[in-house]
């Protein structure tokens, strides 16, 4: 497994280095922006489509075909790729939750429920954003499950909208954390790992 790790590692540093100029660029846009949370949820975007490049640079050079001579099971596999997007993912959220706190602070002044409003919503969209491709893509193929790509951008669009009339600057609820962002937070976090399960299930029927 620490090998699958490694490997897919070094080629995320090869591979995927233009994920981090255009997250650094979305990060500054989000601090410069007002109330535009597309720049918010868009490197998640990024973060999501990066499990999913590995595996087409796999694809393309018949390394998941060779892994079978390897001592790897299929559940290794699947397991790199989510290990590799979940990390992506967690490093992005620390950096841009730190960078949201400090534009809250010079804008005039910390506000804590509308922070952890923000911390839950960027939760429920980075986890929701990497469930919905993997499956397809492990039981179909890279080329073949690219469709998924086109549900994870109408869901980052739509949650961006959402996102911006919740912490929008007015009085009441809709900036203090609640149960519903609660339950969507946890939510996302189990369809994240039923996403794991399904695709360990399509990657082991599906014939290489």
């Amino acid at each position: 497994m620490k090998g699958l790790l490694l490997k897919d590692w070094y080629m995320m540093k090869q591979y995927c280095r233009y994920y981090l100029f255009l997250t650094v660029g979305f990060t500054i846009l989000s601090v410069m922006s007002d109330d535009n949370m597309f720049f918010v949820f868009y490197p998640y975007l990024l973060c999501g489509m990066i499990p999913v490049n590995l595996l087409g640079y796999d694809e393309r050079s018949r390394w998941l075909r060779y892994s079978a001579a390897m001592p790897y099971t299929k559940t290794q596999v699947v397991s790199g790729k989510y290990l590799i997007g979940l990390f992506a993912q967690v490093s992005v959220m620390l950096v841009m939750g730190t960078m949201q706190a400090v534009k809250m602070v010079t804008a005039g002044g910390f506000a804590p429920g509308e922070f952890v409003v923000l911390m839950l919503l960027m939760l429920i969209v980075s986890t929701i954003t990497s469930s919905i491709s993997l499956p397809f893509i492990f039981k179909l193929g890279v080329e073949k499950g690219r469709a998924a790509f086109y549900v994870m951008i109408g869901f980052v669009c739509g949650a961006s909208v959402l996102a911006g009339g919740v912490l929008k600057d007015r009085p009441g609820i809709e900036t203090e954390p609640n149960l519903t962002l609660a339950i969507l937070a946890v939510a996302g976090i189990c369809i994240y790992i039923f996403s794991w399960y399904v695709s360990v299930v399509f990657y082991k029927k599906r014939e290489m």
